[in-house]
């Protein structure tokens, strides 16, 4: 309806500004024709406010959608955010794990060292020992048959 609207005024305009030579007859502008022009720019003008009105509807719209893009942003900015702190909190989970696990490995190096260096000193002392006893008894051994067969028993000659 509203092209049909237009075509006829483009219609109504060329036979208005159409020179007046071309036809025989020439075409009284009547009433009617004042009437039907006026009714025409009424229309127009109620087109035009109404396509005004729809692009304001339009840019509200938008306006609207800006906001909401600005809304889901700021939203995305937090979780960002969030998710730095937490990569922030794993991190030091981590180091703290690694920390008290290297700690724990430190104190059973140092206690088994320092438990085992006592009975080490005691072993090598119990050795030396044994080493004289032994040269003791072979020295005893090659005087008394005796006591040479006894070694010989126990394997010790």
């Amino acid at each position: 309806m509203r092209v049909h609207g237009l075509g006829m005024l483009a219609v109504v305009l060329l036979c208005l500004g159409a020179p007046a030579g071309l036809g025989a007859q020439t075409v009284p502008y009547t009433l009617e024709d004042r009437e039907r022009l006026v009714r025409i720019e009424t229309k127009l003008e109620e087109m035009s406010k109404r396509f005004e009105q729809r692009f304001e509807q339009i840019d509200k719209r938008f306006e609207q959608i800006d906001r909401r893009f600005e809304q889901v942003d700021k939203r995305f900015e937090q979780v960002e955010g969030r998710f730095g702190q937490l990569t922030t909190l794993f991190l030091g989970i981590v180091g703290a794990f690694a920390g008290v696990v290297a700690a724990t490995i430190g104190f059973a190096i140092w206690d088994r060292r320092t438990a085992l260096s006592p009975a080490l000193r005691r072993t090598q002392s119990l050795e030396v020992r044994q080493e004289r006893v032994e040269r003791a008894l072979q020295e005893l051994a090659a005087g008394d048959p005796k006591v040479a067969e006894v070694l010989r028993r126990v394997g010790l000659l």
